[in-house]
């Protein structure tokens, strides 16, 4: 499932692809991939609408429209969202709806396991509620993350992974980030000492912004809206690796199941 660094590959190509785009229509090849206004048809309610800006919040892809309107679009596990031109001939595989634009170019939303979503949403409406706090934001500082795992006794991997408290962060940098920070995946995350918890914090930071740079981790499925593979899967340090030897101390990286999730770490130098 693509992750913040995805995502916000995904959302900065779409800004610079479609942005100040006007939409001609759209076409839905599968209902249940696309929710409307419920008054119109999903393609004749955008007919018209020009898109002003592209960006993310969490795992969710935002498209901004001139009305006010806005599309969420969660790709899920497997859903990709590519622009193609003008004189593209056949649709991207497995693509169920298509956002036709005046100057004869599209962006095709592609899920080949169906279980992506894209909502067309009300000026203003509070969709994001239950959605956790930006890792880089202004606002998420180390003293606030340090007080988040007070009291807590949830494996500290799990509280990572809990969308309503951090958003965005998924599999892949949970775990880049405890083995950066040096921390055991299953510890409760009360039990981390504080120095520990500032630790983890930056290396969260750390890690995110350098997967980004990197346009993504492509290890499945993901792919930007030009089509490209990411390369941040050419620097994990634990993830994927059981078996290889850890780069930092030479111990075998395992993997275990915690939270019905596989979890690559070091038993070594993660304690």
């Amino acid at each position: 499932m693509p992750e913040l660094p995805e995502v916000e590959t995904i959302a900065r190509g779409l800004a610079n692809a479609i942005a100040g785009k006007t939409i001609a229509g759209a076409d839905v090849l599968l209902a249940k991939m696309a929710v409307g206004d419920g008054v119109r048809p999903f393609g004749e309610s955008l007919a018209g609408d020009r898109v002003t800006a592209v960006s993310r919040r969490g795992k969710y892809a935002i498209v901004e429209l001139a009305s006010g309107r806005f599309l969420t679009i969660h790709l899920r596990m497997t859903g990709r969202l590519i622009v193609q031109p003008p004189e593209a001939g056949e649709l991207y595989p497995y693509t169920h709806v298509v956002i036709r634009f005046t100057d004869g170019s599209r962006l095709c939303f592609a899920d080949s396991r169906q279980f992506g979503r894209m909502v067309l949403r009300a000026a203003e409406e509070p969709w994001a509620t239950d959605v956790g706090i930006e890792p880089l934001s202004e606002d998420f500082t180390t003293e606030r993350f340090v007080g988040m795992l007070d009291g807590r006794k949830t494996p500290i991997k799990q509280m990572l992974l809990d969308q309503r408290r951090i958003a965005g962060i998924g599999n892949i940098y949970a775990c880049e980030a405890l083995w950066e920070a040096r921390i055991r995946p299953a510890r409760p995350s009360y039990k981390i000492s504080r120095p520990a918890r500032a630790r983890l914090h930056a290396a969260l930071r750390d890690v995110l912004c350098r997967a980004i740079e990197m346009r993504g981790t492509s290890v499945d499925d993901y792919v930007d809206a030009d089509g490209m593979r990411g390369g941040f899967q050419n620097h994990l340090s634990v993830y994927g690796r059981e078996g290889e030897a850890c780069e930092r101390c030479g111990g075998s990286i395992v993997r275990t199941v915690l939270g019905q999730r596989g979890t690559w770490w070091c038993r070594n130098c993660q304690r």
